[in-house]
């Protein structure tokens, strides 16, 4: 899962990038309201973690602008600034939760995945597809009834792929998600890591895979039977 630090503090930043790099998320930072807001513009993110006293704009009014332009990411607002009242005109503008500095941690950590369970499907810290297992807060997977190890790259990827489970993504769309950089249309690092997981977690019997690939489109995590109509290439 792709999210966005916005904070100007730079040590505050570094410490939240660590922490969640840990917890096998993607991220990118922005020292300031004017490059945050672009880049959340111009790139797709799964969540926004923004600071609110930040230079160039605050993050009240890139909060604002954001949900204006029908930008709908999930956006946990970070402040020492925890009045009732400021709490209050950020649940208002358009906020998912907001969290006082200073905080601990896990309890960062333990938000973003409750903002994230609640733009998924999924309600749970176990994902699910068929009978494999994710679990988002010990990082394990299992399936046949054992322990399936895991890269950080692998982690990701999986995550994403289960949290949209039955749909079909393109190349470009798992690579905003999983990978930092742009979609380069020559580069097969997205078909090398999907051949790395299916060793790992697909079963031996011949049975169908849980990932399929879509011919000329991308992949699809398959929970349901496939529609006839779509070109499927096992």
């Amino acid at each position: 899962m792709r999210i966005l630090v916005v904070e100007d503090e730079k040590k505050v930043a570094n410490f939240i990038k660590n922490g969640l790099e840990e917890e096998r998320y993607i991220v990118e930072t922005a020292p300031d309201g004017v490059t945050g807001l672009q880049m959340a513009m111009e790139n797709e993110f799964d969540a926004i973690l923004l600071d609110v006293m930040l230079p160039g704009k605050d993050g009240f009014t890139v909060l604002r602008e954001l949900r204006d332009a029908g930008n709908v990411t999930p956006i946990m607002m970070l402040t020492a600034r925890g009045t009732t009242e400021d709490r209050v005109q950020g649940l208002d503008l358009g906020a998912d939760d907001y969290l006082p500095k200073p905080f601990i941690f896990q309890e960062l950590a333990a938000r973003l995945r409750s903002i994230l369970r609640r733009s998924s499907p999924e309600k749970t810290t176990k994902l699910k597809c068929s009978d494999l297992i994710l679990d988002t807060v010990t990082h394990f997977c299992y399936r046949f009834n054992k322990e399936i190890e895991l890269t950080t790259k692998e982690y990701a990827l999986l995550e994403y792929l289960i949290r949209n489970k039955n749909r079909i993504l393109s190349r470009s769309t798992i690579t905003q998600h999983v990978w930092k950089h742009n979609f380069d249309p020559e580069s097969n690092i997205i078909d090398v890591y999907i051949k790395r997981l299916r060793t790992k977690i697909e079963n031996e019997d011949g049975s169908k895979p849980l990932i399929q690939s879509i011919r000329g489109v991308g992949y699809r995590m398959r929970d349901v039977p496939v529609d006839d109509n779509v070109d499927v290439d096992e």
